[in-house]
């Protein structure tokens, strides 16, 4: 959307705050509300626009001060996000749409209070405005990431902070001792010799001798292992998708989540159903693409599913789709004909649409461990995975094997599932995983 790229331009403007010195004086941004259709009674809009034009430039700020003292769906409740989205100089078009699909979506997602809606409506402005890198969005992943890793955390960081003060010097005694830890963080064998090995080798090449200080040393490597690598990221539109992954990994979620994202920044979405081996897993499917507002593809259980891609990806090119995403089957105890399956499916993918798919996304599930791993190496071999999506983060005492996966596979981790609501899929940072993990500010 238009409008969407000049109300950036509002939020990387000056914080309100004007440094002592007087050297530099905030502009605050344009917000000037012009008389619209439903409009607000005149002195509320005038008390409104005062209060935004004084207030911080945040996003939060300016929600939390329109939406004050509404705390049901109704008229008012529109009139005033409407009122934001003038305020801001939006094309009236735009506006309008923005709110009506949001308000479609309450009423079928049979909401009534604004508080079971507000986090969600924070989300998709911050989504449709680009804003994750604002502050308050990246503290808040931060918080949920910190907190899904809970268990994991109380476990590594106790065991940490007491081989650090158990151990004068880094010694063999120390090291190993450090494997056995992250054995216990559902690591691997392999990873863990591994890491231990980089840690060794870091520590040696820095002239580190103190046990305290390989807490450092392990974020920063940490942080190396999570460094995605560099990649071509245009595509011959429609970008198609493929997703894999075993049964019960949350892999229809995670499609949903993400057409939820693309929905949110103006994208046409479509989703394909090729897991025709279950019946429900198509359902399924079908009821988050309405949910979220995606189109939909597929045919009856035990139908062909390269047919089902072929038919989705005609749709998608005549339709003129932005986003493709083609769901498939995971049976690994047949990987025979799944290898099979997966290699038909990207055959005709690629033949009606060069170039795809443009993507292959393995989803795995951070509470099974070690199974993650065995999922990761034998889906790479049947389908050529490109990325990874590691979901039930939250709440797992396994979150090592983020690290382990990482490290062993050479694979980059895009997303993490921190819950189960369409805003809880988010963008992976390892930094923000270092930290969570190791208890750092």
């Amino acid at each position: 959307m238009g409008f969407f790229t000049a109300v950036k331009r509002i939020f990387a403007g000056a914080p309100k705050d004007v440094p002592p010195d007087g050297q530099h004086e905030a502009h605050a941004p344009s917000l000037t509300a012009p008389a619209p259709t439903d409009a607000l009674p005149g002195a509320e809009d005038d008390r409104l626009t005062l209060r935004l034009r004084e207030a911080e430039p945040r996003l939060s700020v300016w929600l939390g001060i329109v939406l004050e003292g509404v705390e049901q769906v109704s008229d008012v409740l529109w009139q005033r996000l409407l009122f934001l989205l003038r305020a801001l100089d939006a094309p009236e078009d735009e506006a309008q749409n923005f709110v009506r699909e949001f308000q479609d979506w309450t009423e079928r997602m049979d909401y009534r209070q604004v508080d079971e809606f507000r986090s969600e409506l924070q989300y998709r402005l911050a989504l449709a405005l680009d804003l994750e890198d604002e502050e308050d969005e990246r503290n808040r992943l931060f918080l949920k990431i910190s907190q899904g890793l809970t268990r994991t955390r109380e476990q590594f960081a106790r065991g940490l902070d007491a081989l650090f003060s158990s151990h004068g010097q880094l010694d063999a005694a120390f090291w190993e001792e450090l494997e056995e830890l992250f054995l216990m963080a559902d690591l691997g064998y392999e990873p863990s010799l591994e890491l231990v090995e980089r840690l060794r080798e870091r520590a040696r090449r820095e002239k580190i001798d103190e046990p305290a200080r390989v807490r450092d040393l392990l974020m920063a490597e940490m942080e190396e292992i999570f460094r995605a690598p560099r990649r071509i990221v245009a595509v011959n539109p429609p970008e198609v998708v493929l997703f894999v992954g075993v049964n019960g990994v949350g892999k229809t979620t995670t499609i949903a989540k993400l057409a939820h994202r693309d929905r949110m920044q103006g994208k046409k979405v479509m989703i394909a159903a090729a897991d025709t081996f279950r019946a429900a897993a198509i359902e399924q499917l079908q009821v988050w693409a309405e949910r979220v507002g995606a189109l939909f593809h597929a045919r009856a259980a035990g139908s062909d599913p390269a047919a089902v891609a072929y038919e989705a990806m005609e749709k998608a090119v005549a339709q003129g789709v932005d986003v493709l995403y083609v769901d498939t089957a995971g049976r690994l105890q047949t990987k025979t004909n799944l290898m099979e399956e997966l290699g038909k499916i990207r055959q005709v993918l690629g033949k009606k649409h060069p170039g795809a798919p443009h993507r292959s996304i393995l989803v795995i599930d951070a509470t099974t461990g070690q199974n993650a791993l065995s999922q990761t190496r034998l889906f790479r071999e049947a389908a050529g995975i490109d990325e990874l999506i590691l979901t039930k983060l939250d709440g797992t005492a396994k979150g090592g094997v983020a690290i382990a996966v990482a490290l062993q596979h050479h694979l980059p981790i895009s997303y993490v599932g921190l819950g189960e609501k369409l805003d809880d899929l988010r963008p992976f940072s390892g930094a923000d995983y270092a930290r969570a993990l190791l208890g750092g500010e």
